[in-house]
């Protein structure tokens, strides 16, 4: 598996959780799909958000799929390497809302979904939303806070809605939780539990850019990049809420041949079955699999799923619904590679 970033372009390449494959999934669009103005919108995107980051078209795609999906990311990356500038210019790019909260050890439920306030001149509580109430809410080291916040989040991601006090309140359409993770520095964190990661769609991996994308971004800076000026950086919206929900509606009518469906069945059944790990992936983790490959396929200008397409989101669907054993991990064995082992032994339907 290469680990060299590279740019999705309309299904010519395999998309591996933040990384493209070359040799993967090499789609011409079929010739019974009509130009589908939804799709070159949210296609748009990428080109108007490279114009603030450099080198992370792939997982500008994987958001773009969460969105589709309605489904949350964890996007796991060292600091500086453009996490949260990404989520702005996307949402910029979508016409979306979005807000940002720095998790600490000191964060409270109610700093997230909102608390009741008393109003001293009405002599009543009144609710005041929390940064939860946006379209996509950017969970900024969310390992970093204790797990009665984390929980908070739950039925947020879960039901799209926040309840205080007894009172259901629905949060914006559409709504997703990008969260961040620091992937070398664990001390004083909080690792987030299996039913929380299980309700992340993705785990994308943010690399740092290789020499010519670095150079690129210093010289950017040099010609007077600000990161906190979007608009001078010529980011524009080309893209809504209904060029979004369009497309959520082509993706839904993406088939998928009963072989396919086997297929993924037969990958998430195999990680179960799988020697290094003591936790294998749940049905849960099987749909979102489909939801994804769907997404994908309709991005890559297709009405019908492939293996190629399962594969491709495997790794991005997959790796933080699995656990390795202490052993395993004792070896240095990485969950990439064993899911990698796993595709390649499942047989392909033809």
């Amino acid at each position: 598996m290469s680990n060299q970033a590279s740019s999705f372009t309309d299904g010519s390449h395999g998309y591996q959780g933040g990384h493209v494959r070359e040799d993967a999934g090499r789609h011409e669009p079929s010739p019974s799909v009509e130009p589908d103005p939804a799709r070159k919108a949210l296609l748009d995107v990428r080109h108007e958000v490279g114009k603030a980051v450099v080198g992370q078209d792939s997982t500008v795609t994987g958001l773009l799929i969460a969105l589709l999906c309605g489904g949350h990311v964890l996007l796991e990356g060292v600091p500086g390497v453009a996490k949260t500038l990404l989520v702005r210019a996307l949402s910029t790019a979508l016409s979306l809302d979005t807000k940002r909260v720095q998790f600490t050890p000191d964060l409270m439920p109610g700093d997230v979904t909102g608390s009741l306030v008393y109003d001293s001149h009405t002599s009543e509580f009144t609710f005041r939303e929390g940064p939860v109430f946006t379209n996509i809410m950017l969970a900024d080291e969310i390992n970093r806070t204790p797990p009665k916040t984390q929980a908070s989040l739950l039925e947020a991601m879960e039901e799209r809605q926040v309840s205080v006090d007894g009172v259901s309140r629905a949060l914006p359409s559409p709504f997703i939780v990008a969260a961040t993770q620091n992937p070398v520095e664990y001390e004083g964190t909080y690792p987030l539990p299996e039913a929380q990661l299980d309700r992340f769609l993705l785990k994308l991996s943010m690399p740092l850019p290789g020499r010519a994308e670095e150079i690129e971004v210093v010289r950017r800076h040099s010609e007077g990049f600000d990161p906190r000026n979007l608009k001078a950086a010529g980011v524009r919206p080309v893209a809504g809420v209904v060029e979004l929900e369009e497309a959520r509606r082509s993706v839904a009518q993406v088939t998928v041949a009963p072989e396919v469906l086997g297929y993924i069945v037969d990958v998430v059944r195999a990680t179960r079955a799988a020697p290094s790990f003591q936790l294998g992936v749940s049905p849960r983790g099987a749909t979102a699999l489909l939801n994804t490959s769907r997404a994908w396929a309709w991005l890559s200008g297709r009405n019908f799923v492939t293996p190629d397409d399962v594969k491709a989101l495997s790794l991005p669907c997959l790796r933080h619904r699995v656990g390795l054993r202490p052993e395993a991990q004792m070896d240095g064995v990485h969950v990439d590679d064993v899911l990698g082992s796993i595709l390649a032994s499942v047989p392909v339907p033809r």
